[in-house]
Parts: C-alpha cells; sequence; structure tokens
C-alpha cells in the first residue's frame, strides 16, 4: 500500500474509539413542567435478566448505519412510547468509553407535553419513571464511591514470550462511582455519570452568562 491510498483512506475514515466491538446511545429526557426543568428516569423491569430494578435512561445499543440521536430515539420509543417527533434533540453530552470497550453516547432532549400524556412504559422493559427536579440535582452533589481495578492475567499469558517476569508490576486502575441519593431510589453507576457530567456542563454554563 502506498502513502497516498493511506492517506486517502484517513481522509475518509472517521476515527472512533480503538478496540471498540459496540457503541450504545442514551437519550437523556428533560421534562419542563412546574415552572422548571426535570429529568426523567427509568427504573428497569425486574424480569430483565441484566441490571435489574437498577435506574436508568432509555436507551440501548446502536443498530448498523444509526447515529447516537436515531438509536436514542428509537429505543426511548420502545421503551417509554415517546414517539420521535415530541423529543426535542439539543445536543450530545460527553461520550463514555468504557472499560468494557464499548461507547456509550448520551443525547440530551427535551419531551414535550403531549409527549409525557403520551408516554406509555413498556411493562416488559420499564417497572416504573419518576422525575427529578433538574434544581435539586445542580444544588445536590453525588456521593463518590472508588474501588480499585487489578489486572488479573490468565495462567497461560505470554509471560516469556514478552520476555517479563511473572510478578511484573501492572498499573492497577480506579473506578469512580457517584450515587445520587433520591426519594428511596439510587441514581448511580453510568446513570449517575451521565447525570453528573450534565450537571457540571449546566453549571460552566451559568458561570458564563
Amino acid at each position: 500500500m502506498k502513502p497516498e491510498q493511506l492517506e486517502d483512506l484517513l481522509r475518509t475514515r472517521t476515527p472512533g474509539l480503538m478496540d471498540s466491538k459496540l457503541s450504545y446511545a442514551v437519550l437523556v429526557p428533560l421534562v419542563e413542567m412546574n415552572g422548571g426543568l426535570h429529568l426523567l428516569y427509568e427504573v428497569r423491569a425486574s424480569t430483565l435478566r441484566r441490571q435489574p430494578g437498577e435506574v436508568c435512561f432509555p436507551g440501548g445499543r446502536m443498530e448498523r448505519g444509526e447515529s447516537p440521536e436515531e438509536c436514542a430515539l428509537r429505543e426511548t420509543w420502545e421503551e417509554l412510547g415517546i414517539p420521535a417527533e415530541r423529543v426535542r434533540l439539543l445536543g450530545r453530552l460527553d461520550f463514555i468509553a468504557h472499560r468494557a470497550n464499548f461507547i456509550m453516547w448520551p443525547v440530551l432532549g427535551l419531551v414535550d407535553g403531549a409527549g409525557l400524556e403520551e408516554m406509555t412504559p413498556s411493562p416488559a422493559e420499564v417497572e416504573e419513571v419518576f422525575l427529578v427536579p433538574l434544581s435539586h440535582l445542580l444544588k445536590t452533589e453525588p456521593i463518590e464511591y472508588e474501588y480499585e481495578l487489578i489486572p488479573a492475567p490468565a495462567e497461560n499469558f505470554p509471560y516469556e514470550v514478552i520476555g517479563i517476569p511473572r510478578d511484573y508490576r501492572w498499573q492497577h486502575g480506579m473506578e469512580n462511582v457517584p450515587v445520587y441519593p433520591w426519594q428511596g431510589r439510587a441514581i448511580w453507576g453510568l446513570t449517575g455519570r451521565i447525570t453528573r457530567n450534565f450537571t457540571s456542563i449546566c453549571r460552566e454554563g451559568q458561570d458564563d452568562i
């Protein structure tokens, strides 16, 4: 392959997350009511195999050729019965590059009043929904916990091939877990991280005004 061919290849290629296997998108739904903005959260159905009963935003795996916005709107329709025309997309928040080799795209959207009235959560996926005032989240810092990520290579790891000792000092990582308690529920994990990111962006905007 010639340098010119590589240059053409890279010019038309959009860089992504290295080694990423999957991409996901979620809608971060805003609702305007009682004179203020609220964030809409789901509680995952207790019958689901993965993460039953946990708080989340509507979303899921991106299909081939889908944009994050298209995926977020499709999943919101499938999970909450809110049609795409009832959501005004406001923009993307910071994406998450997860250690499990996937990327998650949070998309902020404003659900209009009719969309909220038409909402019909799928009982197969959603146990319940609830609203949290944005004003509360802006003035409430999450409780933050950390735990260590410790590499654990398998017995057949090729130490000799690489030329490193079996007691090689692998670099450990740290995971930060924000938790927002709310009326007997816990907004945490990736949903907590997205919530923290969004409120941080809001505060930055207030400082700039």
